[in-house]
């Protein structure tokens, strides 16, 4: 689902990515066992569902100590494909500077993974996915957010507090990037989006706002861009782990979604052989 290489094949974007969608797996096939016996012996707590008649027992995650020895048998599992969105290699030729492979047009990812060519309405394919897992190691490392103002006091998503805060963070985006942007950001999506909130948007301008930008590429409100870099925002590493972190990081985290790397490349990446 995160494609690994450049191969024509269909691949899927998970436009759902996020913390609580990962899933670890049971170091060995006895926890399940050991679990139901001592439910034998001492069942969870439940309710009766007056309206349907049927047991609806409490939430339970404690499957008591994991095996020390067993524990390399545990993988992280992403969960949740009901968003999921396929896309196919297409056979047209790239024209006009455009690119040729096909695109999402419709906004997606939770508000603090979204990808910048979601904000600026470029189109985007499996490179989004790289992005979102990007943000997704200030979570799973440091148990914190890599981006702090991505909503409004109300709890709405802010479009231009975020790409501030990318700009900060990455500096400023590449002329080519923003140049797809003006071009498909106005252009009507085949059908318009309509929110919970019953707003509807006919194209990304519409749902995120901008221009952001400037003709010449510089952030249309330099005052809201705060002063922070990315290696202010990762002190809960030690000294001897940072560059290979942040080198890791940048592969993921680029403007422009042809310079990161692929699944398969991240994979060999120096910052996952650390003390091996």
């Amino acid at each position: 689902m995160l494609r690994c290489s450049s191969h024509a094949i269909p691949t899927k974007h998970l436009p759902d990515l996020k913390l609580a969608n990962i899933l670890m797996s049971f170091e060995n096939e006895n926890v399940l066992a050991s679990f139901i016996n001592q439910q034998r012996e001492q069942q969870m707590e439940y309710k009766i569902d007056s309206t349907a008649g049927r047991a609806v027992y409490r939430c339970h995650n404690d499957f008591g100590r994991i095996d020390g020895k067993e524990v390399k048998h545990m993988y992280p599992r992403i969960t949740d494909f009901g968003l999921a969105t396929r896309l196919d290699e297409p056979s047209a030729p790239a024209r006009d500077g455009m690119v040729a492979q096909q695109l999402g047009l419709y906004p997606i990812q939770p508000d603090y993974y979204r990808a910048p060519e979601v904000i600026l309405g470029c189109g985007w394919d499996f490179k989004a996915d790289i992005w979102n897992f990007g943000v997704l190691m200030w979570n799973i490392i440091g148990a914190t957010e890599l981006f702090q103002k991505v909503q409004d006091a109300q709890g709405q998503y802010d479009a231009k507090s975020h790409l501030a805060e990318i700009v900060a963070l990455l500096g400023p985006p590449p002329k080519e990037l923003l140049k797809r942007s003006n071009f498909m950001s106005q252009h009507d999506w085949p059908s318009p989006l309509i929110t919970e909130e019953g707003n509807t948007y006919r194209n990304a301008r519409e749902c995120f706002g901008g221009p952001f930008f400037d003709a010449e590429g510089a952030f249309i409100d330099p005052d809201s861009v705060p002063i922070r870099n990315l290696e202010d925002t990762i002190s809960f590493l030690e000294d001897k782990d940072r560059p290979a972190f942040l080198s890791f990081a940048r592969d993921m985290l680029a403007w422009d979604p042809a310079k990161r790397k692929t699944a398969r490349e991240l994979m060999d990446h120096p910052f996952l052989k650390l003390d091996k």
